[in-house]
């Protein structure tokens, strides 16, 4: 009888516990799709098939056509002209693998959530906001073939804003199944005043700086500057550097040297706010839940700004690069918790 009480008490707990394993997996498909990238595997599968490329080449003759078709594409004749069958078997494995568990994330938020509307355990306005969710997943396949498809034709990689679209759309889908998740569970209230406008602002901070830090990966400008505080010997670089694109709207897309500047002043934007955040959580609500998280989620992103500039003076090595969009992720699950905490 004793086991059963707290089920009985909390009876949303297993649509709680759906919805972070949802979680889990969308962080895992986060790395996932980092190693795609950093591996030059995200070309690999030069088609689209939402039901048939579930399964992969079963024989010899199956991928020998397979790597046919990824010699058409500018990414084979210029970068891997030399390139193996057994090297395209590494990389085509990455990709699939990806597309594999987009199926799979797919899959398991749709089933239970038809489950728990069965059941009736959802309310009326949870039932819109999942739904509103896995209409968001779906359309973050038919994003990731749009971002596929610009580097298929003229390009030997994706469009670094493609990159950062589907990205940043995976990131608000992370962090809305969290914000929701988090709002599920009972808890007494917490005095949010002078702190949720501060949380709510290092959310959206957090979103922008992930959207930054794609156009950072998808256009190698991490590749670049790799000296720390300085960029080439300056703190700013010179203007010609910055704005040397006409329309000048195109450099914040395609200008490597101010595509980085702008990750890094969005970076200390985001220390500052956070260490702010803080310090103001901890002198109006001393030792409370609210001023603990704030200093924890200080920690992370000082933790991650130290990632970022091992990562950048090491010339972006797999695994840092792995590290440095893993962290991110983190760090952007305790800004959505800490923000719903305080709504």
């Amino acid at each position: 009888m004793t086991d059963a009480a707290p089920a009985a008490s909390d009876p949303l707990r297993p649509v709680r516990l759906w919805l972070w394993s949802v979680a889990g997996l969308i962080f895992a498909m986060v790395i996932v799709g980092g190693a795609t990238r950093l591996t030059e595997s995200g070309l690999s599968i030069t088609e689209w098939k939402p039901i048939l490329g579930v399964i992969p080449p079963l024989t010899h003759d199956a991928w020998l056509a397979e790597f046919e078709k990824y010699k058409q594409i500018p990414q084979y004749a210029q970068l891997f002209p030399t390139m193996t069958l057994g090297e395209f078997q590494v990389i085509y494995f990455w990709e699939w693998g990806h597309r594999l568990l987009g199926r799979v994330i797919g899959l398991a938020f749709a089933l239970p959530l038809a489950f728990f509307w069965w059941r009736g355990m959802l309310t009326r306005g949870l039932k819109w906001r999942l739904t509103g969710l896995l209409a968001l997943g779906g359309l973050q396949g038919a994003v990731g073939w749009w971002m596929v498809t610009s580097g298929l034709s003229k390009r030997v990689e994706v469009a670094p804003e493609r990159l950062a679209v589907h990205l940043l759309l995976a990131s608000i889908t992370f962090a809305a199944i969290i914000w929701i998740a988090t709002g599920l569970k009972p808890k007494a209230a917490e005095a949010s005043k002078g702190l949720k406008g501060w949380a709510y602002g290092m959310f959206v901070l957090v979103l922008a700086q992930i959207c930054l830090g794609a156009l950072v990966a998808g256009s190698r400008a991490g590749l670049t500057y790799n000296d720390w505080p300085f960029m080439a010997g300056h703190l700013v670089p010179p203007m010609e550097n910055l704005s040397r694109l006409d329309p000048w709207w195109l450099n914040f897309l395609e200008n490597i040297t101010l595509i980085q500047f702008q990750h890094r002043l969005a970076a200390y934007a985001l220390l500052a706010l956070a260490l702010w955040h803080m310090a103001r959580a901890r002198r109006l609500a001393p030792g409370s839940k609210a001023a603990r998280r704030a200093t924890a989620l200080a920690g992370l992103v000082g933790t991650q700004a130290v990632i970022g500039v091992v990562t950048l003076m090491l010339v972006v090595p797999i695994w840092a690069g792995l590290l440095h969009q893993a962290f991110a992720m983190v760090v952007l699950a305790m800004a959505a918790a800490h923000a719903r905490r305080l709504s």
